[in-house]
């Protein structure tokens, strides 16, 4: 099947976002959104938001489940593979050389721009809430459906809350937007994932699970062990980002594998790179002393961690392609959409806006820097400049 892009120009978009993209998992969707959506047109607000929504129900994380799936739909499998290494080897390097002992800017600047790359994170989000809600939330049902999702997601824990507002956008699109009208969007391919395929990729996540524990405690090999821990650390988290964290302390810190100064020092690590927070298993692999450390260690952490939510994810899709143009399956994407606006907000708010914004100074950066993405039509790499910039000014005044 002919698709509409190359591997390269996958490869590229990728690599770009691998380089900027700071702020956590949902500053990542803004990114996408920004070049992808919005500038490349590679699809528009509502098939992306789609693809959010069924990443956001998933295990794994979900912002690259995201990114890998756009790649799949731009230029098959290759295509799907460049983006996920385009967009995670810029992090897992640096996170690798950081293990490995290499010096670091140091304070107050580091301070600084690390600082000012987290409230460029607000301008991001902030950007892709607005222009979401405008797309996926246009009506008074839809936006009633986003202020509760809102709500849910505040209120209630992270992964409960984010799939209690998911779950909620469901049921409030059957009941309430059950022949609603929606405005053609661009037509997309299908992922193009044989039926065979997929039922493969969802028995080898399932023998993973099973599989690696035992075989690990029947043979005592420390790459078996550091494969189970990493792998079963992916599979089990919804959402990805920060709710991975208490699952990898309680895989390498809590069996001794890794020391607590090691983790915290390797947390604050992953915090100042761009990219996916998933990366910080290959810091752990590689200072961990079960399994080969170094880069080999490294590369078992990170496949394994990742693995899990790509072979569910590829495992849905053709599924995915077959039901999601019926109209009661649109009524429930429309209040799925509605709700991802919603959690994108509480998001918004906390941790990007409470953890960031901590004065008059941060806040006049961040809304400059909505207003560059806004009014000007800045890119969002070039505004990640400007947020770093003045976030070294911030530090030194």
């Amino acid at each position: 099947m002919r698709r509409a892009g190359s591997v390269g120009e996958v490869f590229l978009a990728f690599l770009r976002l691998g380089l900027t993209s700071f702020g956590g998992p949902v500053a990542h969707l803004g990114y996408f959104r920004d070049d992808l959506v919005t500038r490349r047109r590679w699809m528009d607000d509502r098939a992306y938001a789609d693809l959010v929504a069924l990443c956001q129900f998933l295990p794994g994380p979900a912002s690259s489940q995201v990114g890998f799936a756009m790649g799949l739909q731009r230029a098959g499998i290759a295509g799907a593979l460049a983006a996920f290494a385009a967009f995670t080897l810029p992090s897992a390097v640096l996170l690798v050389a950081f293990a490995a002992g290499a010096a670091v800017i140091g304070a107050p600047i580091g301070d600084g721009i690390l600082d000012g790359l987290k409230i460029v994170a607000v301008a991001i989000v902030a950007h892709a809430v607005w222009g979401m809600a405008r797309t996926l939330a246009p009506d008074a049902r839809r936006a009633g459906i986003a202020v509760v999702a809102l709500a849910l997601a505040l209120l209630l824990p992270a992964a409960p809350g984010q799939l209690g507002a998911l779950a909620m956008g469901v049921v409030a699109g059957l009941l309430l937007l059950r022949g609603a009208d929606e405005p053609p969007g661009v037509e997309l391919p299908p992922f193009g994932v044989p039926r065979a395929a997929a039922v493969s990729c969802l028995v080898l996540f399932a023998v993973g699970l099973v599989a690696l524990p035992l075989l690990a405690a029947g043979t005592g090999a420390g790459v078996l062990a550091l494969a189970d821990a990493f792998f079963r650390s992916g599979a089990l988290v919804f959402g990805g980002g920060h709710v991975v964290l208490p699952l990898l302390q309680a895989g390498v810190v809590q069996t001794g594998w890794v020391t607590p100064e090691a983790f915290l020092a390797g947390y604050g690590a992953a915090q100042a790179v761009p990219g996916p927070l998933f990366t910080f298993a290959a810091y752990l692999g590689a200072v961990s002393d079960v399994g080969p450390g170094g880069v080999a260690g490294a590369a078992i952490a990170l496949v394994a961690i990742f693995l899990p939510g790509l072979l569910v994810l590829l495992g849905v899709l053709p599924f995915w392609d077959a039901v999601r143009t019926r109209p009661r399956v649109r009524a429930a994407m429309r209040g799925a959409n509605a709700a991802v606006v919603g959690i994108l907000g509480a998001a918004l708010y906390t941790p990007v806006f409470t953890t960031a914004i901590t004065g008059p100074g941060p806040l006049v950066l961040a809304v400059g820097g909505f207003v560059l993405l806004v009014a000007v039509k800045t890119p969002a790499w070039a505004v990640v400049l400007v947020g770093a910039a003045g976030g070294v000014i911030l530090s030194l005044t």
